[in-house]
């Protein structure tokens, strides 16, 4: 069967998907998707993005300058023929969607991976990961030679504030294949809305957060 998507699928010139890549990964226990109920009071940026001293590796507050308002999460009309649960990434705009009930969503501003290291298409989300390990593939490290200490023969990188996957990372399997990319976090928040990376598609770590606690395990994702 035709694959769907590849890891160098160019989707339109200019588009691209991203964060700093890649990492193994392990099983996690499927989640049911539970919509929240609709507030139309906002909460404040302090809310949503304040510091989280309760995670592993404690989060510092993001400083609003850094996160242009229409990128901060938030709950929106969206009209979609994808079912509740299902995660929509729009490259055009730079928006992550959370398809719930009644024609809405929660929206998230994400950056994305120079022209190049594209990719469109249906997969699923088949792994969550809190705090996960960074381990860049071989393709990746051929480029970047520096990279081979934090290879799988090296057992990778811990995780940390540091570690470019964040504080949580979403695994993209078409199938049972491991497409090598990820929907994960960033200690950078001036990078969202931009194309700067290879490969992954990153949120800052307060939106990360937030997606893996409502995102079910095997969910299908759709890039468009």
């Amino acid at each position: 069967m035709q694959r769907l998507m590849t890891r160098r699928r160019f989707l339109h010139a200019g588009a691209a998907l991203g964060g700093l890549t890649l990492g193994g990964c392990a099983s996690m226990p499927v989640m049911n998707y539970s919509p929240p109920i609709y507030n139309p009071v906002r909460q404040s940026f302090g809310l949503m993005y304040g510091p989280r001293p309760e995670e592993q590796f404690p989060l510092p507050a993001i400083d609003p300058k850094d996160l242009p308002p229409q990128f901060r999460r938030r709950q929106v009309n969206y009209v979609s023929n994808e079912k509740p649960g299902s995660v929509v990434v729009d490259t055009r705009d730079f928006y992550l969607y959370l398809v719930e009930p009644g024609d809405r969503a929660m929206r998230y501003g994400v950056g994305l991976g120079r022209q190049g290291f594209e990719w469109a298409g249906r997969a699923r989300i088949a792994w969550k990961r809190a705090w996960p390990t960074w381990t860049p593939p071989d393709e990746m490290i051929a480029r970047e030679p520096h990279l081979e200490k934090w290879s799988v023969r090296n057992g990778g990188m811990e995780p940390g504030l540091d570690n470019p996957l964040g504080a949580r990372a979403l695994y993209i399997f078409q199938g049972n294949e491991d497409t090598l990319y990820r929907l994960h976090g960033t200690n950078q928040p001036e990078s969202i809305g931009k194309a700067v990376s290879s490969g992954c598609v990153r949120l800052v770590n307060q939106d990360v957060i937030d997606l893996y606690d409502r995102v079910r395990a095997d969910a299908p994702i759709l890039v468009i």
